[in-house]
């Protein structure tokens, strides 16, 4: 079966480095908040072009620590999409702010100023803007300066677009902070979880710092409260170091593969919104149809694995009950029913990308 993403190619193929990279650690003898943290953490803010990144165990981690540093507090209203997971949403729980759910374009997946100004006319403490799939959101630079004007915190959460770029500039780069996410199957992707923030501010960097590490201002000094243990080992950190030098060129292969499809993928039944530019890094290459469960057996059929990123809206969650029950987001709605995930990640050979093209274009629902 052709999978997602295969993972143990990616292993296979740099195992030297990253038996490398644990040797280090190994040999070091420090295996926490060490000199592969410091260094990844440099770098990866470099990469960034950004002033500070501080990093944790996780994306989700990521997300609410920065909103947090950023000021966001229980009961507070935060926008952010309701097509993307429940990352952010589940973060906003724990703080126990709400969520202001903002609806998406069709083509793009991703937010639109226009839903931003609704969201702060609505009065939101705080705005999450997610680049989806690995597609920047394209008015970033408007949203941001419409958010500094208006003094409300704009979080970006850059999880499945390391190294996409608006107008020159990598996305992480707009906002008060950016979240990240290091889960294997990222662009840049540990062995195992991790996260990080990134952020110009040095105050909300300092909060970060120490919402990670229980609070502290100093070692055993308690300042912060909610803070907890959210911490990066150094073997995950040394090896996001040996795969952030080839991070553009794996992206600039997953952009391959998905020209590939958008150019030789047709379908009547099948609608592929293609972006060549280096604005999309396609982390995930979703596409659409009104018959996505015909087309999904076919492709199993096929040898073909795919995907539903994500089937059910946030505000649709069972976890909410009836919260929300006149909300509807059209276009959210529409595409929780239509979208479907293919196979696209940089091992991918010519042979498996046409294997996928022949088996959408032989479909029949």
């Amino acid at each position: 079966m052709l999978q997602i993403n295969n993972l143990s190619e990616r292993i296979n193929k740099h195992k030297s480095e990253i038996s490398g990279a644990v040797a280090r650690v190994i040999n070091s003898g420090w295996v926490v908040l060490g000199p592969e943290v410091k260094r990844f953490e440099q770098e990866f803010a470099q990469y960034i072009e950004a002033r500070h990144c501080i990093s944790l165990a996780n994306g989700t981690d990521a997300i609410e620590l920065a909103l947090r540093a950023m000021g966001v507090s229980e009961g507070d209203t935060v926008a952010t999409v309701a097509n993307a997971g429940m990352y952010t949403t589940t973060a906003l729980l724990a703080i126990g702010a709400s969520p202001y759910f903002m609806d998406v374009d069709t083509a793009t997946h991703n937010v639109t100023l226009q839903e931003v100004e609704k969201a702060l006319s609505f009065g939101v403490s705080a705005v999450v803007v997610t680049h989806l799939y690995g597609l920047a959101v394209t008015e970033i630079e408007s949203i941001a300066s419409l958010c500094s004007k208006k003094g409300v915190a704009l979080l970006e959460d850059c999880a499945q677009a390391h190294g996409a770029r608006i107008n020159g500039r990598r996305v992480g780069s707009f906002g008060t902070a950016a979240s990240f996410s290091f889960y294997p199957t990222k662009n840049l992707g540990a062995l195992g979880d991790g996260g990080a923030v990134i952020t110009n501010s040095d105050q909300v960097a300092q909060k970060v710092q120490g919402l990670r590490q229980y609070g502290w201002s100093s070692k055993y000094k308690v300042e912060l409260g909610n803070a907890r243990n959210s911490r990066l080992d150094e073997i995950q950190a040394a090896i996001l170091l040996e795969f952030l030098p080839g991070l553009d060129a794996c992206n600039s292969l997953r952009r391959n593969i998905a020209k590939t499809y958008c150019v030789e993928i047709n379908n009547a039944n099948v609608t592929c919104d293609q972006v060549n530019d280096d604005s999309y890094v396609a982390h995930l290459f979703v596409v659409r149809s009104m018959q996505r469960n015909s087309l999904r057996e076919h492709l199993k059929s096929a040898g073909i694995a795919s995907d539903i990123h994500y089937p059910i809206p946030d505000y649709q969650q069972p976890v909410f009950k009836d919260e929300y029950k006149s909300l509807h987001l059209k276009n959210t709605a529409q595409l929780s029913q239509e979208i479907l995930t293919l196979p696209c990640y940089p091992e991918m050979t010519h042979i498996q990308v046409e294997q996928v093209v022949h088996a959408v274009n032989t479909w029949k629902p």
